[in-house]
């Protein structure tokens, strides 16, 4: 619960055969899903989730280093937006102990998403990790919500009808008593500038994690993620200030 960020309490709750398998089972559509390594029974949600083809995420986790570790032996492979939501190292009694962000730099088969919103994940963290865990393992991730690309104002995240309210202020989604952040309002190509402008990456870079990265975590680089002949033909053009002009969608431009 310390770290549920925007994730109603309301439905978290330890991961239970007889609960995630009836949802598996009806909903063959997921692909991915995300859990905390600590929680009793999650190794063994890891391990169902990859004999499934489904994409194991740590996420929203206190969870310790060896947790992660024995999450990973599972079946994890990604962790869902780094440095956001997560343990690193503290002290207990005398010692310090390491945690998610620690197991992430350690672990050079974990993929590691990125918030690069400009705001989850400050300019220096940013450097860091770039320069700790290198390009090709990570991905970048938007986390937004419904109020992407709407006017700042109140919102809602999550159902609308009992949803949380949040509001939206300066480019960033926090709780109403702006305590906290609350997922992401930031559009893709935010993304690729937050990358271009505060870090040493070239485009080619940015542009690798925002679409080949994520292409190969999800297992799906065989059909997307780059632009070669038999692939899916999605591409965005944008100018030299990454704002986009052209957006082509399977061959055919939906958007000018």
């Amino acid at each position: 619960m310390r770290y549920a960020g925007a994730q109603d309490p309301r439905y978290i709750r330890n991961p239970k055969p007889e609960e995630y398998n009836e949802t598996l089972d009806n909903l063959p559509e997921i692909a991915r899903w995300s859990f905390a390594p600590e929680l009793d029974g999650a190794p063994e949600f890891a391990a169902e989730l990859k004999r499934r083809g489904i994409i194991a995420a740590v996420g929203h986790t206190e969870a310790s280093f060896e947790q992660c570790a024995a999450a990973y032996e599972a079946g994890a492979s990604l962790m869902t937006h780094f440095y956001a939501c997560m343990s690193t190292i503290a002290k207990k009694g005398i010692f310090r102990y390491a945690g998610v962000v620690e197991y992430g730099y350690y672990q050079d088969n974990m993929g590691i998403e990125i918030i690069a919103d400009g705001f989850h994940v400050q300019k220096a963290l940013l450097n860091t990790v770039i320069k700790i865990v290198g390009v090709d393992r990570i991905a970048l991730v938007t986390d937004s919500m419904r109020a992407a690309g709407m006017p700042e104002g109140p919102s809602i995240i999550g159902s609308k009808d009992n949803g949380r309210e949040v509001i939206v202020e300066g480019g960033i989604a926090m709780l109403k008593d702006r305590s906290a952040l609350e997922s992401s309002v930031a559009t893709f190509d935010q993304l690729v500038r937050t990358i271009v402008r505060n870090t040493s990456c070239t485009i080619e870079q940015a542009v690798r994690m925002a679409s080949a990265n994520p292409a190969r975590f999800m297992k799906v680089y065989d059909r997307t993620g780059s632009l070669e002949a038999g692939k899916d033909a999605d591409i965005v053009i944008f100018d030299d200030d990454i704002r986009v002009k052209r957006t082509i969608v399977r061959g055919r431009t939906v958007f000018k």
